[in-house]
């Protein structure tokens, strides 16, 4: 058995497509949706990902601003500035990129942000309501699994669901949006940690197995039961003196030996890593929508 290749790319590309036509309609409405990052200091990683985020509102025609601050401003500064963005009409969205410098509390951040603007949905009121079942915005790397799984036929409900790693970032809220009493959620989920005892008897047992565990390559075939779905959210860069950089980025997952046992698997690159983008803007789309009366929240 070689496993189906999950394309996150092709899949983020239909939700873009879909997402266009409906900034175009409520552009025309009035509502064009606007979405504002803020970026301080100079993390490498962190201006690819805005340079990408920026890109994203271009191509799909998002009203964007975007705000790059040194990594010496001071909190109360930043603190200042989310609550101009909070009151800014045509807003509907605020990201701040993470990590921040050290001198600034993120907590503190994320909780000066708006929650009905909340698009990273990482303030604790987003993260109360998709606990309880009724979220405004779900967190866009976890959706993103979601999608990906039900988007390629594989939909979680009924079936036993095990997530590796507990962060608040991807391994609680990917768990807790599955097991949600909903429509491609459904599933029994189990989560293992560092202090799981036997963690590959548990994996063995998985229909579906998300990898969020920040390991390389820990996920190896002999912990995957035949046949599973294997959701890889791990981005890991390794040494390899055979690339031009010298490394090169792999899941927590083993691809190579675990594609001979799954029935689908996604890759790294290339598999989670577009959706999250792509479920950013489907958050942003969506708090326009909430602003121009169409849905109610």
């Amino acid at each position: 058995m070689v496993a189906e290749i999950i394309d996150g790319k092709a899949i983020s590309e239909q939700i873009r497509a879909e997402l266009v036509s409906e900034v175009k309609r409520l552009t025309e409405k009035g509502f064009r949706p606007g979405l504002a990052v803020v970026l301080v200091g100079e993390n490498p990683a962190s201006q690819v990902y805005v340079g990408k985020k920026e890109q994203s509102c271009e191509e799909l025609g998002l009203y964007s601003e975007c705000y790059r601050l040194t990594d010496k401003t001071p909190e109360e500064e930043l603190l200042t500035l989310i609550d101009t963005l909070n009151k800014k009409e045509e807003i509907d969205g605020i990201l701040v990129q993470l990590p921040l410098p050290k001198h600034i509390n993120e907590e503190k951040v994320l909780l000066r942000i708006d929650p009905d603007k909340d698009v990273d949905g990482f303030h604790p009121v987003n993260v109360g309501r998709m606990c309880i079942g009724n979220p405004r915005f779900l967190p866009c790397t976890p959706s993103g699994v979601q999608e990906l799984l039900v988007r390629t036929g594989h939909n979680p409900d009924g079936k036993h669901v095990v997530v590796l790693g507990r962060s608040n970032i991807v391994g609680k809220p990917v768990a807790n949006i599955l097991l949600q009493k909903a429509k491609g959620a459904n599933a029994t989920v189990t989560i293992c940690h560092s202090a799981t005892k036997n963690i590959a008897e548990i994996t063995k047992q998985a229909d579906v197995l998300v990898a969020a565990i920040g390991k390389p390559k820990f996920v190896t075939a002999d912990m995957v039961k035949p046949g599973a779905v294997v959701i890889d959210v791990g981005v890991n860069r390794i040494e390899d003196k055979s690339t031009k950089s010298g490394t090169r980025l792999v899941g927590d997952v083993d691809f190579e030996a675990v594609k001979n046992v799954a029935s689908a698997i996604t890759p790294v690159p290339g598999g989670v890593g577009p959706m999250t983008i792509a479920m950013l803007m489907k958050n942003t789309v969506k708090s326009a929508q909430i602003r121009a009366g169409e849905l109610k929240i």
